[in-house]
């Protein structure tokens, strides 16, 4: 038997660390957790997809009572992103939670559907998404979903690899 180790590479920030233009990027997902439809978890999402052309697209959660017609903040904003702006890659998704008013703590983290979804768009435009996750108390970076997503589904999986 063979053993398998997989961990993660994320740097970890607090606000006063980061660059301008980053923290534009996680003031639109914080402003985009105010247009969030939460009336059943009361976990309004909200995220901003940053384009290679500098254009930023926003997008928040939208639930629903039959739970999985709703969808996340990331799939939201990215799918809007791919519809409006086809031929334009993104280069960074940030990510920001509230509840009761008030921003989390810890760090918003994409569910595992918005994972596959990301690792989706970087295959589609050949590269990497930078992605930041906002907390009050600290911002986890990558540098592509990957990392938050080892041994994911691909395009390489659907294509004939039998030798």
């Amino acid at each position: 038997m063979e053993s398998l180790e997989i961990s993660a590479k994320l740097r970890v920030y607090s606000i006063v660390e980061y660059t301008n233009d980053k923290k534009i990027l996680i003031e639109k997902a914080k402003n985009a957790t105010n247009s969030a439809y939460a009336p059943y978890s009361g976990y309004n999402v909200g995220a901003a997809v940053l384009l290679a052309d500098g254009t930023i697209v926003t997008g928040s959660n939208q639930e629903n009572a039959a739970y999985p017609s709703g969808l996340c903040a990331e799939r939201t904003a990215l799918f809007y992103a791919n519809a409006q702006y086809p031929d334009i890659p993104v280069k960074a998704i940030a990510i920001a939670a509230s509840t009761k008013g008030a921003f989390t703590q810890d760090v918003c983290t994409p569910c595992g559907s918005c994972r596959q979804v990301l690792v989706e768009v970087e295959n589609r435009f050949e590269q990497p998404v930078e992605i930041i996750m906002y907390g009050e108390k600290h911002i986890y970076e990558a540098d592509s979903i990957r990392s938050l997503l080892p041994l994911c589904f691909g395009k390489d999986n659907l294509e004939d690899n039998v030798k």
